[in-house]
């Protein structure tokens, strides 16, 4: 019973920054699961890191020290979940940029998972993705980079990279290489429906007398759902992508997170 007392501390902090990493990540941080299982997950995740780390701690139990340790933790949850869910906002962002061009923009309804309003080729996308994540047990690979950042960042160790430009560099060109990806996956959809609108505007000039409310948004539908459905092979190609640069970003900051100890 004192042995475990003695590693209750410890096992607040493991508690804390898996925890954290739950709040950000992809998939886990999704609100259609239920709190009290993400918390006994993270409880029973933190038991198995406690019990295979039990050792001598030099960790002064709820002092000022203890506090800041606490603060690391939860800033590391926090980082590693935030760097690996950057890449899969992406595929949101995409969905955003071909519901303005086709018109479906205006469709947009609220999404009970992130709690915000979501555009339908969005949300179409993000529950594609969030599939192919589990079916190549890309959940298991998140739960394994979690557990294996604690044997690059003790949770008895502060962390001075916190402080120094490694990590906000690591996080831009992450949101740059997500940025291009966006752009990509939108690429399709969005240049078809452009050349689309280049058509009907030259048929408008010839042709003042028909109707390109109507004609115009009925063709861009169909248009919309055939390129949509044409282009789905290059989205799984790019979503391989994806999450390769996601799972490589998240092992990047836990390097440079490590190698600063």
């Amino acid at each position: 019973m004192m042995n475990w007392l003695n590693e209750l501390p410890i096992l607040l902090l493991v508690l804390v920054r898996i925890s954290c990493f739950f709040i950000t990540v992809p998939v886990f941080m999704s609100r259609s699961i239920p709190a009290t299982f993400k918390i006994g997950l993270s409880f029973f995740l933190a038991m198995i890191v406690t019990i295979s780390t039990a050792g001598p701690h030099e960790i002064p139990a709820f002092s000022a020290e203890y506090v800041l340790l606490i603060m690391k933790e939860a800033i590391v949850g926090l980082g590693l979940g935030f760097i690996a869910s950057i890449l899969f906002y992406s595929i949101q962002l995409a969905g955003t940029l071909i519901d303005l061009q086709s018109g479906f923009a205006m469709g947009a309804m609220y999404d009970p998972q992130s709690g915000t309003n979501a555009n339908l080729t969005g949300r179409l996308k993000n529950v594609l993705a969030t599939l192919f994540l589990l079916s190549v047990d890309g959940h298991h690979l998140l739960i394994q980079g979690i557990l294996e950042s604690y044997q690059w960042i003790p949770v008895d160790a502060f962390v001075p990279a916190l402080m120094d430009g490694r990590i906000s560099t690591l996080i831009l060109e992450t949101f740059k290489n997500s940025l291009i990806i966006a752009f990509l996956l939108a690429a399709p959809v969005v240049f078809t429906l452009f050349i689309v609108d280049l058509v009907l505007g030259i048929i408008g000039k010839t042709s003042p007398q028909i109707n390109l409310m109507v004609l115009g948004f009925s063709l861009k539908i169909g248009v919309y759902y055939l390129v949509l459905f044409m282009a789905l092979p290059g989205f799984f190609l790019l979503l391989q992508r994806i999450f390769t640069e996601m799972f490589d970003s998240l092992s990047e900051m836990m390097r440079i997170m490590g190698a600063s100890i």
